[in-house]
């Protein structure tokens, strides 16, 4: 059986290596979702790394483009690409710049980066699928900053109204975004009661608990003829603990004495 604590460790190691080494930010960003993203690449998604454009995949967008090196990551730990890639993370000419870019590396399915978009492309996509029949799922992962944005609740309001029963929506919830707090900003409570309003089975996890994620993440959808919403409660720049919770993963890297300690912890995990 595979231990996916350690996956998760081995990912959240590269994006924390990747962002130091470049000296990039959006670090807090890419860190709260590799627990996500290693039960839906290692669990859930119907996938093969060695034919990654096969027709019935399951696909999978980053709606919040800006956390793309725990993307990259996951994608190699996946074995989508070498992982020796991963050391030109947002070097000039890399195939690896610092936001969702398609066509760089297999396993990319859309360009993202520009927040409040993903939604409404999986839309497009789960529509598609449900016309030609295809068995296929989307799986969109969206920051809670990005539904601050108009587009967004259209899309809500778009997939709820067609009933696209083969569409997952996961908010990575970790109530920051790149000038504060969620709340402080725009209040997106009552958050639960809004998706349900538009016509979404929702369900709430912890965003760091694996067998929840997958429990919740198994049987889609949630409920007959209706789009599925996952809210996972996250906290920015999980794992690392000088930037936890804090506004400042969002634009600095690891100072070299935060990557010295956290790669120490990790290696005696």
């Amino acid at each position: 059986m595979k231990d996916y604590n350690k996956i998760s460790n081995n990912i959240r190691k590269d994006v924390v290596e990747m962002i130091f080494n470049s000296k990039t930010s959006h670090l807090g960003s890419s860190l709260s979702c590799i627990d996500i993203l290693t039960v839906i690449y290692f669990r859930i998604l119907k996938i093969n790394p060695q034919k990654p454009l096969v027709e019935n995949r399951d696909r999978f967008i980053l709606s919040k483009g800006h956390a793309v090196a725990a993307l990259y990551a996951t994608l190699a730990e996946r074995g989508f690409f070498e992982k020796k890639l991963l050391k030109e993370y947002c070097a000039n000419g890399s195939k690896l710049p610092g936001h969702v870019s398609h066509g760089y590396v297999p396993g990319i399915e859309i360009s993202t980066g520009s927040l409040g978009h993903g939604l409404s492309i999986a839309n497009g996509i789960a529509l598609a699928g449900k016309k030609d029949k295809k068995k296929y799922r989307v799986f969109v992962l969206l920051s809670d900053g990005e539904c601050d944005e108009g587009s967004t609740w259209e899309a809500i309001l778009f997939a709820g109204h067609h009933k696209l029963n083969n569409l997952v929506a996961i908010i990575d919830y970790n109530k920051w975004q790149a000038l504060g707090k969620t709340n402080e900003i725009l209040n997106l409570e009552p958050f639960t009661k809004k998706w349900r309003d538009f016509g979404w089975s929702v369900k709430k996890v912890n965003g760091h608990n694996l067998q929840e994620i997958y429990k919740s993440l198994i049987k889609i959808p949630f409920e007959k003829n209706k789009p599925s919403v996952l809210i996972a409660h996250t906290i920015k720049a999980k794992g690392l603990p000088s930037l936890e919770n804090k506004l400042e993963s969002h634009y600095r890297p690891p100072t070299e004495q935060e990557y010295k300690k956290f790669i120490n912890k990790v290696n005696n995990l």
